[in-house]
């Protein structure tokens, strides 16, 4: 694997994060190279991570959906900071980022819940995200009454479904190199500019 150097660097981290964003969507080896553990601090003070889809990003910072609901959203509504991590293994790297958080417009949210598959804007109606079910039973009922409801016309936002925008203060690059001695190189925001630092594995 090259190594990762300073002087072949973007200064700029959300360019170098949009080089290697496209660069695992056109991996064969990877199949969804959106994908990315959301990290929080929950509300009893232990932190949790889960799987969600980054849909979008740019300067002003990575934008992923959810059920205001559900316990993630729950947890950035009481404590609006965390942490991002993708892991492209087959490529042997994988980028971190910490920001603070703050809810998406609801004009963004409107439009982004317009383009989702019919059936999926459907679903977002019908799961009361986090809540515990008797059974599948019940959640397939609710989904076939949404459905039915909206059939003929258009889906609206549902009021508690929307999304959340995170601003980086770091972002880290993390290239696998042989012998566990990784190249980690760290840009941390000073301002509106951004200094890079490396590492040790």
């Amino acid at each position: 694997m090259k190594p990762l150097l300073e002087r072949d660097l973007n200064p700029d981290p959300i360019r170098q994060f949009a080089t290697w964003y496209a660069a695992a969507r056109r991996h064969e080896g990877i199949l969804q190279a959106e994908a990315m553990c959301l990290s929080t601090l929950s509300p009893d003070g232990f932190p949790a991570g889960r799987m969600v889809l980054l849909k979008e990003f740019g300067s002003k910072g990575f934008v992923f959906y959810t059920n205001f609901k559900s316990s993630k959203a729950q947890s950035l509504l009481l404590y609006p900071k965390a942490a991002l991590t993708f892991f492209w293994e087959t490529m042997e790297r994988q980028v971190r980022i910490v920001g603070n958080v703050d809810l998406v417009s609801e004009e963004e949210a409107d439009a982004y819940f317009a383009s989702r598959p019919r059936l999926s804007q459907v679903g977002a109606w019908a799961s009361h995200q986090s809540e515990k079910l008797k059974n599948r039973g019940e959640l397939d009922r609710r989904f076939a009454a949404y459905k039915k409801k909206f059939a003929g016309k258009s889906v609206p936002r549902p009021p508690h479904w929307g999304g959340f925008l995170l601003d980086p203060s770091e972002i880290e690059l993390w290239q696998g190199r042989p012998n566990r001695l990784h190249d980690r190189l760290l840009y941390l925001r000073r301002g509106k500019r951004w200094k890079i630092v490396r590492l040790n594995p």
